[in-house]
């Protein structure tokens, strides 16, 4: 009871305790975990203008759009796609609601009919869009499909989003157009004209070694013009390769195992000995290749051409029988067998008609069955064996090759082998002039032979090939030196180190945080990502796998986003500048204003050109110098320009004639093209102006 008394006395304090531990528990776990504001930014994969993109729904979307590239894209295309369609979603979302902009049912609907307008699922039977079939088509998703219908109601949002913006664009376009007297400067820069007389000291007079540019000059002109060189984040890195190659003795060994497979065998199984045919000998030669061989056996007859290079003639003068090999072909140790031959054409030249039916990815809108399909073929050739000049518009009618249905089915010439077997064997193993029916998983074929080139000799070649690849004795081998470059590496000079191995550095510089080729690695994330790794030191080395081996990376170099530095700018900034000390030197060499004595005293010409004009300022002889021409129509008839700095050199100009346009009575068409040019530009420029202006946070280098 006295325990009792003290509990009660002391309640209050017990509670603060018990709350106190509660609280380090939980404050335990967010610290452990990053804390609630840590977990938040780890589901946000970046902020456009203050609005947060979740990390889930964005990966849901890349992974739809790769699904939609299909498997010739990487992922990093499919991750760019989305986040381009994310600002631009983002950035004109505020402009829609700034402005009111709002799109109606009846319009999204109207939306819809036009762009479901061709798709035959939402036509009846007259081939018109009905607005019933498609209610019952969302009737029908939406009962039977959850994700179908998801699909369905983001194609709807898809649709009046594009209508907002088609709504905003074009109330940007109704303010660019171009007045009448805009209408007539574009006029008059066209046909207005110039006449004039020139003297031209090219650039090329001075050698770029005379000049000399200094990095002090370089930054300050980077300084100058800071916005023009930005600098994105970038990593440099330098590797070395370690290929997983067969040896020579990995080589030998492959041969060795090909070479066995040549001759007859004894078996000892069951108490008795049973002989066990070779390649040599082998009756069922398709049969063993299969079984044997890492290629599987090609049915096909061969010319010289389509044999090896390297063993061509060997092979294609051997006898039905014959055997040659193991050698050595691309990856491969093969062994051939010549199993048949055969005189045919070098390449045949038909026709065709193809008769679907309902099933086959050729059917399109089809309904025949096989047995129908089959009887229209037999009926079609009935036809053309009597009348071969109907098989052409028969062929336009009737056949589902849309490819050639409109050139009579004509397919052209093609070789052996260029199509489908049973197709093929027909046409090479008939004449001229014959007509016959194949099937195909396309559907009936109805071919006509129309011509066949000379025949010469075909083989049949049976072989058994292995592949050539390093055997685990190698390919610890290469493990263990790769190890052993890495550790030595880490304690000496990277590039020391390698020559000792006779190993070729590689350098690359310059890569950006969401890039993903490597050159000479090929697509490599993981290499990137660690390079772009906070915790990444420069000078620190890394072994990454690759599919060819091992690549041992280095990275030597981080530079932060900002200006460019000077070895970056260089390339840009160093030729601007060679041409800016050129002009000076230049400018410094003319004197006097009469044409003859400048050019005299330069070693050059007066030089001609006529007929100028301000929209296409190319002087002949002297290339396109748009500053050059706009003096000379700033100048009077008879009057010399000081030096001009043009595009290829410095120039003095004296106007010879000027000949002004004769003038319209409206200047209509051309404002009105002007307008059209300008509205066609406002699309791109736009977003890029709304992009630009965008207050960005880009994190996806994090996830990708």
């Amino acid at each position: 009871m006295a325990v009792l008394n003290k509990i009660r006395q002391r309640s209050v304090f017990l509670i603060v305790i018990i709350a106190l531990a509660l609280f380090s528990f939980v404050l335990a776990d967010l610290i452990r975990n990053g804390g609630a504001i840590s977990q938040k930014a780890e589901n946000v994969i970046a902020t456009i203008n203050g609005k947060d993109i979740d990390r889930t729904d964005f990966a849901r979307k890349v992974e739809t759009a790769s699904r939609s590239f299909g498997g010739g894209s990487s992922s990093i295309q499919a991750v760019n796609y989305v986040w381009n369609q994310e600002i631009r979603e983002t950035v004109f979302e505020e402009q829609f609601e700034e402005l009111g902009i709002i799109v109606g049912e009846d319009q999204v609907n109207q939306l819809l009919e036009e762009s479901l307008a061709n798709n035959p699922t939402f036509q009846n039977e007259a081939g018109v869009f009905d607005k019933a079939k498609m209610q019952e088509y969302v009737a029908n998703v939406k009962a039977t499909s959850p994700q179908a219908y998801q699909q369905w109601l983001e194609y709807e949002v898809s649709i009046s989003k594009g209508a907002r913006e088609q709504v905003y664009l074009n109330m940007i376009k109704a303010g660019v157009g171009s007045t009448l007297k805009e209408g007539e400067l574009v006029y008059k820069m066209e046909n207005d004209n110039v006449d004039i007389k020139y003297v031209q000291l090219p650039f090329s007079s001075i050698e770029d070694a005379e000049v000399n540019v200094t990095d002090a000059e370089i930054k300050a002109y980077v300084d100058a013009h800071a916005d023009q060189y930005k600098a994105e984040a970038s990593r440099s890195i330098r590797y070395v390769l370690f290929n997983e190659e067969a040896s020579q003795e990995d080589i030998d060994e492959i041969k060795g195992r090909v070479a066995s497979l040549l001759d007859d065998k004894a078996e000892f199984e069951n108490g008795k000995t049973d002989t066990v045919k070779g390649f040599r000998n082998v009756e069922n030669v398709e049969d063993y290749v299969n079984q044997n061989s890492a290629v599987k056996f090609d049915d096909r007859f061969k010319f010289k051409k389509d044999l090896p290079a390297t063993v061509a003639d060997t092979i294609y003068n051997l006898e039905v029988g014959d055997v040659y090999g193991p050698y050595k072909d691309g990856d491969f140790i093969k062994v051939s067998r010549v199993v048949a031959q055969k005189q045919i054409p070098d390449s045949v030249k038909a026709s065709h008609i193809l008769i679907s039916w309902v099933g086959l990815g050729t059917a399109g809108d089809t309904k025949r069955t096989k047995e129908e399909a089959k009887a229209l073929a037999d009926s079609i050739i009935g036809v053309t064996r009597v009348d071969k000049a109907k098989f052409a518009t028969l062929a336009s009618e009737f056949s589902a090759d849309s490819s050639n249905k409109d050139k009579g089915g004509d397919l052209g010439y093609f070789t052996p082998g260029a199509m489908v077997p049973v197709f093929n064997d027909y046409c090479f193993d008939n004449k001229t002039g014959d007509q016959g029916i194949v099937e195909t998983q396309f559907g009936y074929h109805i071919i006509s032979i129309e011509d066949q080139t000379d025949e010469e000799r075909a083989i049949k070649v049976a072989t058994v090939a292995q592949k050539v690849e390093p055997s685990e004795k190698t390919i610890n081998a290469i493990f263990t030196e790769t190890t052993k470059f890495q550790i030595s590496a880490k304690d000496k000079d990277f590039e020391e180190v390698s020559k000792e191995n006779e190993l070729t550095v590689r350098p690359v510089n310059n890569i950006k945080e969401l890039d993903e080729n490597i050159p000479g690695l090929g697509a490599r994330r993981t290499v990137v990502q660690w390079a772009f790794n906070e915790e990444s030191k420069i000078g620190e080395i890394k072994r990454f796998d690759i599919p060819e081996g091992y690549a041992v990376v280095q990275l030597t170099a981080k530079s932060d986003k900002g200006t460019m530095t000077v070895e970056d700018a260089s390339p840009t900034v160093k030729p601007i500048l060679i041409k800016e000390k050129k002009a000076e030197t230049l400018k410094a060499k003319i004197s006097g204003t009469a044409l003859d004595a400048i050019a005299q005293s330069q070693g050059q010409t007066v030089k001609v050109a006529s007929a100028l004009t301000m929209k296409t300022p190319t002087i002949s002889g002297a290339g396109t110098e748009p500053k050059v021409v706009g003096t000379a129509f700033a100048l009077e008839i008879g009057n010399v320009s000081g030096p001009i700095v043009g595009n290829n050199g410095v120039y003095v100009v004296e106007v010879t004639k000027k000949t002004p346009a004769s003038g319209l009575e409206t200047y209509m068409s051309y404002a009105s093209q002007a307008s059209k040019t300008q509205a066609g530009l406002v699309n791109s420029k736009v977003f890029d102006a709304l992009k630009e202006a965008a207050e960005i946070e880009d994190k996806r280098a994090r996830f990708y």
